[in-house]
């Protein structure tokens, strides 16, 4: 392939690696993670409510990484409450995976980039080490491919595992008692998708510029290599 065509696919893929670095930063620091509905089922038995009426008592939840906010709603209006995870709700939620939750962002949002770096390296100069070229091309693609994987499964078992809405929005609840009526991810959840998918595009890309796979050998180099051997 020419090395205009290389240098731009390089530009290409280290555009979107810097990309999905500020999208993750920004993710991580929003309460677009987890949006829903909490019903206030003491309420609602209390008296007895069903279809309309039901609707007095559903209030609403949303939260991220950090903080969150809901509307507690108990027939008499609805009643806004803020958090936080640190320190108020620290002991009951899953916070091994929560604080793994947002190790692997951090190391999303470096290793992105370190190979929007390492790309714009590899179009404007010369990759003269190993980690420089083709090969780190791969291994930081793979890296933060793989940490994207890692956020979106732990978050969604400390969501729908661990029950993580209906922990909070039961926090610091004596006499009512909240159930999940429903519930979805947002918009920063699904920007983690998005960047996972674009740096395995990334993958893609470099394969795509004419450089093989780091685990792939043409068999001819192998057996010239033996017939230099035998010479010797």
């Amino acid at each position: 392939m020419p090395a205009r065509q290389k240098k731009l696919i390089f530009c290409i893929a280290g555009a979107l690696s810097l990309a999905c670095a500020l999208g993750t930063a920004a993710a991580v620091g929003t309460q677009l993670w987890v949006r829903g509905t909490v019903l206030c089922t003491t309420g609602a038995l209390l008296v007895n409510a069903t279809g309309p009426e039901l609707h007095k008592f559903i209030g609403d939840i949303q939260y991220g990484l950090f903080s969150g906010q809901r509307v507690r709603q108990c027939g008499l209006g609805g009643r806004p409450f803020q958090f936080s995870f640190f320190p108020d709700l620290l002991k009951i939620i899953p916070a091994s995976i929560h604080v793994s939750v947002i190790l692997f962002c951090t190391v999303l949002i470096i290793f992105a980039l370190v190979g929007a770096g390492f790309f714009m390296f590899n179009a404007f100069g010369s990759p003269y080490e190993t980690l420089h070229g083709p090969i780190g091309l791969y291994l930081w693609s793979f890296i933060a491919c793989s940490c994207g994987c890692l956020i979106m499964i732990l978050f969604s078992s400390e969501v729908k595992i661990h029950h993580l809405s209906e922990k909070i929005a039961n926090f610091k609840e004596g006499t009512f008692t909240f159930k999940t009526h429903s519930e979805q991810f947002a918009n920063s959840f699904w920007t983690i998708l998005v960047c996972s998918l674009v740096h395995f595009i990334n993958a893609l890309l470099i394969r795509f510029a004419g450089f093989e796979f780091p685990f792939s050998k043409s068999k001819d180099s192998g057996t010239i290599t033996g017939a230099v051997d035998l010479m010797y």
